[in-house]
């Protein structure tokens, strides 16, 4: 039997397959590599202050590279950056609007009388490698790839999964067909994020078009750890640590990827250190992973104080309604191959991945930080809001987790289960 997929577990896969924020000290890296091949290298990073451009940042400067990061400065308003040794450049990629200024729904500039710096501030500007992780619409990123390509050496594109067609066959590997989109001009995501991986599919191409034969086109799946502002794996170890009865989605030998946000950011670096071109699925972890497994290393890191009650997929269909439980998808149907991607091609161009359990105490360690942090942006942009008469955001509890069940409805899903159970 094949589970519906409700909309908002639609909305769930298309949104949040890649990227969120922060960074971590120097010392947190693993050792994957040894000495850099080719020290010294000059990249830039298009986007850089969020959830997988620090990381790269930290990577890419511990293996002695230089590092220019262009961006809006908008992140940085929520979270410092921090690396001060970088060259910071602060501008707007889509060359039709200024810098720190988007459009509002009446298509006018929220900003008019904004700076207009752009993308004209790389131009002349010579590069080893462009790391591309704020990528979303082909018109932006064919603007940026062909001015960059007259002095680049090498485009890394971030994309993802969701740029393929289909999830329905386990183990595919980079051949699948990608998706395809019936207005290739579309620049909204659409209500649901049904253009997500079309427009991801675009990106690629015009990333190619402009540096042919020396693009890399990176694949990710569910980027996880530390910084992960989604909260998507993090809910995991949080609420298992919380204790108590926990419910367990689906069945334990159900499969499971994803990629912690340490191990991608250091490969990045290793491809460009490489010269590494082609197309990568960036999906871990190195052998198959069971979500039994998974959710159990998460009971073990956290002192065994939560028990797993395993609920049947069907029956969550049937009652949780619009509930959905993140990162676990049912493997049957169209989302069979969902966490079954073929990562050979990645691995063999270097991709290592670190122990679930070090992802695990990573997030455990980080969280209560990223709650306090939440925190204060809610009480600053609230109290913003005040200065200026206005109404105060709708934020929701900032120390909520953002994604999965609240606690009151899983107890009432775990009690519904086991009174038909008996």
């Amino acid at each position: 039997m094949e589970p519906r997929m409700s909309q908002s577990r639609r909305r769930f896969l298309g949104q949040t397959l890649a990227t969120a924020s922060a960074a971590v000290t120097a010392t947190n890296l693993s050792p994957l590599f040894g000495a850099p091949r080719s020290a010294g290298r000059r990249i830039l990073i298009l986007g850089g202050t969020g959830f997988l451009g620090p990381k790269t940042v930290e990577a890419a400067l511990a293996r002695g590279h230089h590092v220019t990061v262009f961006n809006r400065g908008k992140t940085e308003k929520r979270i410092p950056f921090e690396y001060r040794e970088v060259e910071h450049l602060y501008g707007n990629r889509d060359p039709l609007l200024p810098a720190d200024d988007e459009r509002g729904p009446d298509g006018k500039l929220l900003r008019p009388d904004a700076s207009p710096k752009g993308l004209e501030q790389l131009e002349g500007k010579k590069f080893d490698v462009v790391i591309d992780n704020s990528g979303y619409y082909p018109r932006m990123v064919k603007a940026s790839a062909e001015l960059l390509a007259k002095n680049a050496g090498m485009y890394i594109f971030i994309s993802s999964i969701s740029a393929y067609a289909s999830n329905d066959k386990p183990g595919a590997d980079e051949g699948m067909p990608v998706a395809t989109l019936a207005d290739p001009a579309v620049e909204t995501m659409g209500p649901n994020s049904e253009h997500y991986g079309g427009l991801k599919a675009l990106c690629e191409q015009a990333a190619q078009a402009a540096f042919p034969g020396k693009a890399a086109i990176v694949r990710p799946g569910y980027i996880v750890g530390p910084g992960d502002p989604t909260d998507r794996f993090t809910y995991w170890p949080v609420r298992v640590q919380r204790g108590g009865e926990v419910l367990a989605p689906g069945a334990a030998a159900d499969p499971v990827q994803w990629i912690d946000v340490r191990d991608l950011a250091e490969w990045l670096v290793k491809l460009a250190e490489d010269g590494t071109a082609g197309t990568f699925n960036a999906v871990g972890p190195a052998q198959p992973a069971k979500w039994g497994e998974t959710l159990q290393a998460c009971v073990q890191a956290s002192g065994g104080k939560a028990t797993l009650t395993w609920v049947p997929a069907e029956w969550l269909t049937e009652h949780a309604g619009e509930d959905f439980f993140p990162i676990w998808v049912p493997p049957t149907g169209e989302y069979a191959g969902f966490h079954q991607w073929s990562n050979d091609r990645a691995k063999k161009a270097g991709l290592r991945f670190r122990p679930v359990r070090d992802t695990i105490e990573g997030l455990l360690a980080w969280f209560p930080a990223e709650i306090e942090r939440r925190k204060r942006v809610t009480e600053q942009m609230i109290a913003d809001a005040k200065a200026k008469g206005q109404d105060a955001p709708r934020t929701g509890d900032p120390a909520a987790l953002r994604a999965g069940p609240a606690p009151e409805r899983e107890q009432e899903l775990l009690a519904a289960w086991k009174a038909e159970k008996r």
